[in-house]
């Protein structure tokens, strides 16, 4: 089995219905689709950054003997697997799929709304991780703006739905 078809059985679970559903070859290569894709690597990144500095903080201070509050390691491990699911969406989202743009466009526009009312619970973490979670919100909507542009959202349009019965074009 081909890493590639391996992949695809990846993208049927993670895409549903619209797994198979590609954009229009010269959409994926325009330069403001491959501009928009760059910038939200770089971001996904400085996410990723954020999540291994929330990680080095945490383990200095239990080295050093403070209690680290469970809340924390587990924030830790969930923004770190969800950062490295967002950047497979972005992957594949840069070769045209369908539905890893909707993913993430998605995620980028809930996961802030999420952390910083977790982030509001007061006493759940130290002010360090609060600092931590409005800075990776920010982050976020940068994310979700590149992808919610005219452009992305043109170049990543719905496809349209087939009415039942009836023939596709050039049928």
């Amino acid at each position: 089995m081909s890493l590639e078809s391996l992949l695809l059985r990846l993208d049927r679970l993670a895409g549903g219905r619209q797994a198979g559903v590609l954009i229009a070859e010269q959409h994926r290569l325009h330069p403001k689709t491959k501009r928009a894709f760059s910038w939200v690597m770089w971001l996904l990144v400085l996410e990723f950054i954020l999540g291994f500095g929330a990680v080095a903080v945490a383990l200095v201070l239990a080295g050093s003997g403070e209690a680290v509050p469970f809340a924390v390691w587990m924030r830790t491990v969930v923004v770190l697997g969800m950062t490295a699911t967002l950047f497979y969406f972005a992957w594949r989202a840069t070769k045209g799929w369908y539905w890893a743009y909707q993913r993430l466009r998605l995620f980028a526009q809930i996961f802030p709304v999420v952390t910083l009312v977790i982030a509001a619970i007061p006493g759940l973490y130290p002010l360090w991780m609060v600092t931590e979670q409005i800075v990776f919100s920010i982050v976020m909507i940068g994310i979700g703006d590149f992808l919610t542009s005219d452009h992305m959202r043109a170049a990543f349009r719905k496809p349209e739905k087939k009415a039942p019965g009836h023939p596709s074009p050039g049928s």
